[in-house]
């Protein structure tokens, strides 16, 4: 069941803030078939520490459509926040507890098991480009090594061991590998997929039933932290009075990245830098309107670790 699909590994910087709430709302399909996406989707919030609301709500982070000629594919982590709100983020050619998982697993952040860095795959290259060019799929070779053969580097993604149960895994025949042999359908999470969503580097809280809720920020006061081990995300949040230029900034030796979400959203996203600060510091600039702000903030290096300060200041 190749045909459309794109474990458990995810792409750094696409996850959404933890906790989140995340709207998800139909452009059609029958009401069984909503009913089946409603019923199996929020397997993945039982262990990732995000909500699902389905709504009707125009601004929706996600819709869903169910277009027969389309395949089925999703937008990953918060890339879905970059497409119009008129057209799919998501779309399910059929439906059933298989394809529903991997393509949300793909909206929560998650990347094919089978480009894996660790996988191990020696793939037939010639077999997989012969079978894929054709019937259902018909993809061109570019399309081919994007959804199958190339794998991740290791800096990329977050990620665990190769996992041959992982829902994210393509099921694909003998022929295609020389080293492995082929690939079971998996149309369950695994131990592993439950594990890695639920992990510190993706959406922690859920299992444990501890919440993970953002510092406080004083505007115009500064707050020190640490990225204590590899893969942690710090989260901050601030309050905007009145509409004004913001500066959001790191300062020390830490090579960070951070993302801005708001006003009083946390999968809106407003902002996010690099290196604009001293140094390897990064530092936004923006016109902010009143509400409640997050601040995400991460090594750029996923195995790394350091101090730095944070700062919101207003002009």
């Amino acid at each position: 069941m190749i045909a459309g699909k794109e474990r458990a590994i995810s792409l750094i910087g696409k996850q959404w803030p933890n906790e989140s709430t995340i709207r998800i709302r139909f452009l059609g399909g029958s009401q069984s078939d909503q009913d089946m996406v409603r019923t199996i989707a929020p397997m993945w919030t039982e262990h990732a520490n995000l909500n699902f609301e389905f709504s009707e709500d125009p601004r929706a982070e996600i819709r869903v459509s169910f277009d027969a000629n389309d395949g089925a594919w999703s937008y990953v982590g918060t890339d879905n926040l970059s497409i119009p709100l008129h057209a799919a983020t998501l779309n399910l050619g059929w439906v059933d507890q298989g394809v529903i998982l991997h393509e949300f697993g793909h909206m929560i952040g998650l990347s094919h098991e089978h480009q894996n860095p660790d996988g191990g795959i020696e793939w037939n290259e010639a077999a997989v480009i012969s079978d894929l060019s054709g019937p259902p799929n018909f993809w061109d070779e570019a399309t081919i090594r994007h959804n199958v053969l190339d794998k991740y580097r290791a800096d990329q993604v977050h990620g665990t061991d190769f996992d041959e149960h992982s829902v994210m895994l393509y099921a694909f025949p003998d022929e295609w590998t020389t080293n492995m042999g082929g690939t079971q359908d998996n149309d369950d999470l695994s131990a592993q997929d439950k594990a890695f969503v639920a992990s510190k580097v993706m959406y922690p809280g859920r299992d444990t039933g501890t919440s993970t809720n953002a510092t406080e920020l004083d505007v115009l006061r500064g707050a020190l932290a640490e990225i204590s081990s590899g893969g942690e995300e710090n989260l901050f949040n601030f309050h905007v009075k009145e509409t004004g230029i913001h500066v959001i900034e790191t300062t020390g030796s830490t090579d960070l990245v951070v993302s801005l979400f708001g006003p009083d959203s946390s999968t809106r996203k407003v902002a996010e830098d690099d290196d604009s600060g001293n140094g390897r510091n990064s530092r936004i600039v923006t016109e902010l309107t009143p509400g409640e702000y997050i601040t995400v903030v991460r090594h750029f290096d996923p195995s790394a670790s350091g101090e730095y300060r944070i700062m919101v200041s207003a002009y």
